[in-house]
């Protein structure tokens, strides 16, 4: 009996747990990117970053996605702490919508869906079929992982011991917080640890006081995931963490305090125990957000004082493009070129921080060059659009020059952080296969790269100053820039055929050279604008 109980049990866990990754997959590909945006975006305000906290929950399907996404924002600065706080503690109540999903008796439906999402999943001719169809495949999986673990729980029930051990929960609800949060921790998933209690439920092995015990542990174990995710990172994905822990541990110890009333108004929202421990997980994250709601400032103030230090951000979307100036198209360029020099400057960063990426190994710096190229994309893509709309107004010849210049120079400017983030790439396959590099190897490193960041300081001088002159300087660099490529490159070959230079290492040396090399290209494209040479 034990050994069909523990397969059962452990079978329709992975069950559930799989349906709810294959479920959260096929949603986030049916959304493609807008859930970064929306992150990125729409969390401005505490109450409109709470709400989509809990958008963005219920689309993924877990706390734990969120806001590691969330720590991983504010980690490139692209988060201020504010935000990231709001969007967490709509992560808190977006995640019990799965305990409200499968408190529900709807078993009939499970096969179905199954059936359904099968079709569309492997037989849907556009993506977004497969990827809703995936997504109804990963729904039924997860009830159907439900109903595995509440029959292979139902002999339990026969076992006096076991019965005990669960009512103890109930008497002793800190021993049940304890319990629900080691168990969470070690799945990483609140929503699993959830799932299982209400299985539970089901075979009614669980009493609601114990039931709730557990179920507020699970917002503690949650926050691990948090805490792990922010090891190692900036001063602001730190302080989100430890808002997550302080925030969950807070509202658990108000609600062990308060123990016995809150369990008493629980009982009163559903007749049976399932659907009341569903309600408690929903009614303890709303209560704890509410409560704290109208003194975030000084929440987040006193998280500021518990983690303390100068915080960093940098802010997304463009700070220079607005819609209401296109009618004035001087100005609007004015504007364009402005937000093209922004660009010009992160580019220039992530040059320089890809080398001290590829020669420290530094972890941590990769991380925020990933955030800044996902930002200088998304600028690209803005400014083009922007004067799309400009180019439909009435332009001077002079100025219907400069709009087909500043595309040219928006697009070049990006290609800069491609070619940055290639480098960081390559660094990963270094690190990952322990590649070592002579001192000569990372010497010539740094020598191409300062006279490529050289050549940026002053395409961008050039450019902002409308120095003609000085553009020249850079078109003319570009010579000297491949002329350094082409002997070193010849140099490295020599030590790989001496066998001073392992073969693996020389490849991704050259490769990185090449990418030094494409750099210095878009910046000579960049400089072109200057000159009228596009």
């Amino acid at each position: 009996m034990v050994w069909t109980l523990v397969t059962q049990l452990i079978g329709g866990l992975g069950l559930f747990l799989f349906g709810m990754q294959l479920m959260a997959s096929g949603l986030q590909k049916a959304a493609g990117d807008r859930l970064r945006r929306i992150l990125e975006i729409l969390t401005a305000k505490p109450i409109i970053a709470v709400l989509t906290g809990v958008a963005v929950t219920v689309l993924v399907q877990s706390s734990s996605t969120t806001t590691v996404m969330v720590v991983g924002f504010a980690n490139a600065g692209l988060m201020t702490l504010p935000q990231a706080v709001g969007t967490i503690l709509g992560a808190n109540i977006g995640t019990t919508v799965t305990a409200q999903i499968v408190s529900f008796s709807i078993s009939s439906i499970v096969f179905p869906a199954i059936g359904i999402g099968a079709v569309l999943n492997f037989f849907g001719k556009r993506r977004t079929y497969k990827y809703v169809g995936q997504a109804i495949l990963g729904f039924g999986l997860l009830f159907l992982g439900m109903s595995t673990m509440s029959a292979g729980m139902k002999p339990l029930r026969e076992l006096p011991y076991f019965m005990n051990l669960m009512a103890s929960f109930g008497h002793n609800p800190l021993l049940g917080v304890l319990i629900g949060a080691v168990f969470t921790a070690l799945v990483q998933s609140s929503s699993a640890s959830t799932g299982l209690i209400i299985a539970m439920t089901l075979q009614d092995i669980l009493v609601l006081p114990a039931a709730v015990a557990l179920i507020l542990g699970t917002n503690v174990g949650t926050c691990i995931t948090a805490l792990l995710a922010s090891v190692g990172t900036s001063l602001s994905a730190r302080r989100a963490a430890i808002a997550h822990i302080a925030f969950n541990i807070c509202g658990v110890v108000v609600a062990l305090l308060l123990f016995r009333p809150f369990v008493n108004i629980v009982a009163d929202t559903a007749s049976s125990v399932t659907r009341q421990a569903a309600n408690a997980h929903t009614i303890f994250n709303i209560s704890s957000t509410l409560v704290v709601l109208p003194f975030f400032k000084y929440f987040v103030a006193l998280i500021t004082r518990l983690v303390p230090g100068e915080e960093v951000s940098l802010e997304m979307g463009p700070k220079y493009l607005d819609k209401r100036i296109l009618k004035t198209p001087a100005v609007a360029i004015g504007g364009v070129r402005q937000e093209c020099l922004r660009m010009a400057g992160l580019a220039r960063e992530m040059v320089r921080d890809s080398l001290q990426v590829f020669i420290k190994e530094d972890r941590k710096l990769k991380q925020y060059l990933e955030q800044k190229e996902e930002l200088l994309d998304s600028l690209e893509k803005e400014i083009t659009i922007y004067l799309a709309e400009l180019a439909q107004h009435s332009l001077t010849i002079e100025q219907s020059q400069s709009v087909a210049g500043l595309m040219h120079a928006a697009n070049d400017l990006e290609r800069i952080g491609d070619h940055a983030h290639n480098i960081v790439r390559l660094a990963e396959i270094k690190m990952e296969d322990g590649l070592v590099f002579s001192q000569k190897a990372e010497q010539e490193l740094k020598e191409m790269c300062e006279k490529v960041d050289d050549m940026i300081g002053k395409a961008i001088t050039a450019f902002a100053k409308e120095d003609m002159p000085l553009a020249r300087e850079v078109i003319k660099q570009d010579d000297v820039i491949d002329n350094l490529e082409r002997d070193l490159r010849k140099a490295h070959i020599g030590r790989i055929s001496n066998k001073t230079c392992f073969p693996t290492s020389g490849v991704i040396f050259l490769d990185v050279l090449s990418n030094f090399e494409r750099i210095a290209d878009h910046v000579t494209n960049f400089a072109q604008v200057v000159v009228g040479e596009f």
